[in-house]
């Protein structure tokens, strides 16, 4: 989508990984997003700002 919101369907081709797996991360709120009308959806930004931390994260560890 050219408006930076995606669907599960884009989460898991942009992170490479199965649809299944995009689900359980956003219901568990290890993804941040929203449910319209039974249709979850995640902002580019915040998944892109999610990634940045975790590799920030990773990189202290070194």
């Amino acid at each position: 989508m050219s408006d930076g919101i995606l669907g599960i369907k884009q989460v898991a081709d942009y992170l490479n990984i199965k649809e299944q797996t995009v689900y359980r991360l956003v219901q568990t709120g290890k993804i941040p997003a929203v449910k319209f009308g039974g249709s979850w959806k995640v902002k580019q930004d915040h998944l892109e700002k999610m990634f940045d931390q975790i590799l920030e994260e990773k990189m202290k560890q070194f």
